[in-house]
């Protein structure tokens, strides 16, 4: 069973990692580093469209 601490900063800390992952592999990387970057990068991005477009069509 997990506690409520884990359960409300699991996912912050993994789109924290994820963020940071994709930056230092944009700045140190290249080639095969640039698609992972784009893909760390790109998750985070998408996640908030979504939760926000999905909040958004549902109070309305």
């Amino acid at each position: 069973m997990s506690s409520p601490v884990t359960r409300m900063w699991a996912a912050p800390i993994v789109l924290a990692v994820l963020t940071l992952v994709g930056l230092i592999s944009a700045l140190v990387g290249d080639g095969v580093w640039d698609h992972v970057s784009a893909f760390a990068l790109g998750v985070p991005v998408a996640l908030c469209l979504w939760f926000g477009v999905r909040r958004r069509t549902r109070n309305d």
